[in-house]
């Protein structure tokens, strides 16, 4: 069987026919998907009594804890790759079927799923889809290849308190890339999964839960005075060092909310004393005739040598200096700068902040010294599960957040944004997440209650994109990525707008927020 042959669902399901996306290379995220699958296979199988947490990504790896008993070791390690060897061997049929209700809750029930237990007790319906390898099943929630032999390469191995499940970056090259830490993102990412399970809030069926009993609001103000805390904290590190920093630099992928981060962490600045200046790399464009051109010949506005850096760091050593520094503003329309405010760096303490995607990237600032430079990674570490076996991609948190962000402010469609979002991920691979290791602090802009928000926009907007209206030759493949997103969003009850604080980084993207951009 071809290795890109992925799981169809019964006949009458049309969205299933339909392939599915691959970041890093077609099927990516399907192998990815099944070998998680064949991973819980075999921890039922040879530690029935342990069960799996599934925490979180790592770039192309996926991080576990067991659920319970003692730390992983070695031994434990080798047992389950020899078990999803031997799966793998003898190419065993995945299936996808229905059970009914009541056998799919009590099968979930009895092998200690909660999470998906709670999840159908909040979805209802007759009938439940799974995934199933033998007697094994989980909860359907995208595709995945047809047989255990699709997926022969993958690597386990100790990492913190649990493990890593490696997978390759792209499903057809059969290799495994370097392994690469980036401890202050796990970091973030750890602490937020153990807030998550201390308040014992961490899965669609307890947002579900909270949404439909009308507590909801209670947990809102956590999230947001959860985020307020780091900001702070992060406030409080550019304090320890006001003597030496005159640059806050924040970076961070498509829609991780960079500037309503800059924003927040200027009020708390302002609190101990110290005045942020904010400056938009925006409008260091140089003009498109100047820029680099990508592939297909057209100006690419993503890479660092379409800014221009020599400008930017003469104007930056000119107020470091004392001197005025009026600050240039990019017309959009003609493509040309003009001349907008003079500033200068007074007596008083004052921080220049500036946002933008090349931020962590030295050469942006190359002229000024490291002590002088305070470094911000903003990213969307998503905590909260869909069910025991599914968890919430980041990249899909942020994907729809851009897809409402386009509508409301840009009156783009679901379908240019699914058009793009390719595109824009590959430049954060490559502009990007390259530079995490090198932040200061590492900012999570995650908000636990934010899939049920951004539903009530992004589902009509998604049901707009038809097999008719796709490019050419893009017809399957975006009208499946929002078929996807719509699955994924049924898991999640509706939670209305009016619900989110006017100062929340969530209305940078839904609007009417408290803050001006």
């Amino acid at each position: 069987m071809n290795k890109k042959q992925i799981l169809q669902a019964p006949e009458n399901l049309d969205r299933d026919k339909l392939p599915v996306r691959g970041c890093g290379g077609e099927g990516a995220d399907t192998y990815r998907r099944t070998i998680s699958f064949l991973l819980s296979a075999a921890i039922r199988e040879v530690f029935p009594d342990r069960g799996e947490h599934i925490y979180h990504s790592i770039g192309r790896a996926c991080y576990y804890t067991f659920a319970c008993g003692p730390r992983v070791c070695e031994d434990e390690i080798n047992l389950l790759k020899a078990e999803m060897r031997r799966l793998i061997a003898e190419d065993l049929e995945i299936s996808c079927r229905y059970m009914d209700y009541g056998e799919a809750l009590d099968y979930f029930e009895k092998n200690g799923l909660d999470n998906t237990a709670l999840l159908l007790r909040q979805r209802g319906g007759e009938r439940v889809k799974v995934n199933q390898l033998g007697g094994f099943a989980r909860l359907y929630g995208a595709p995945l290849f047809s047989r255990t032999g699709d997926v022969s390469v993958f690597d386990i191995s100790p990492y913190h308190e649990g493990f890593l499940l490696r997978f390759p970056a792209d499903s057809g090259s059969g290799t495994l890339e370097e392994f690469t830490e980036s401890p202050k993102t796990f970091f973030a990412y750890n602490e937020y999964k153990k807030w998550g399970r201390i308040i014992g809030i961490h899965s669609a069926g307890h947002i579900n839960k909270l949404i439909a009993d009308g507590t909801i609001n209670e947990f809102i103000r956590m999230n947001e005075a959860f985020q307020d805390k780091k900001l702070s904290a992060i406030a409080d590190e550019i304090y320890e060092r006001r003597n030496d920093v005159k640059l806050v630099l924040i970076a961070g992928p498509s829609s991780s909310g960079k500037t309503t981060t800059a924003k927040r962490l200027s009020v708390h600045l302002k609190v101990l004393g110290i005045e942020p200046i904010a400056i938009s790399l925006d409008d260091y464009y140089l003009h498109p005739d100047n820029a680099p051109k990508d592939e297909n010949g057209q100006p690419n506005l993503e890479c660092l040598e379409a800014l221009d850096v020599d400008y930017l760091n003469r104007q930056l050593l000119d107020l470091f200096d004392g001197k005025d520094v009026t600050l240039p503003v990019f017309d959009f329309k003609t493509c040309a700068r003009k001349e907008g405010k003079t500033i200068r760096l007074g007596k008083r303490r004052e921080v220049l902040v500036i946002e933008g995607i090349h931020g962590l990237n030295d050469a942006l600032t190359h002229q000024i010294k490291n002590e002088n430079k305070f470094k911000i990674f903003v990213s969307v570490l998503t905590q909260i599960i869909v069910d025991d076996q599914n968890p919430v991609d980041p990249c899909d948190n942020r994907l729809l957040r851009r897809i409402v962000r386009d509508s409301q402010f840009r009156g783009a469609s679901a379908l240019r944004t699914l058009s793009m979002w390719d595109s824009v991920q590959n430049g954060a691979e490559k502009y990007i997440f390259r530079f995490e290791n090198s932040a200061d602090a590492v900012f999570n802009s995650a908000l636990d209650y934010e899939i049920p928000v951004l539903k009530c926009y992004a589902e009509h907007l998604l049901r707009g994109v038809k097999p008719e209206n796709a490019p050419h030759g893009e017809v399957s493949r975006l009208y499946a990525e929002a078929s996807r997103l719509l699955d994924f969003l049924d898991n999640f009850n509706i939670l209305l707008p009016q619900a989110v604080p006017a100062y929340s980084l969530l209305r940078e993207f839904i609007g009417k927020s408290g803050f001006k951009y």
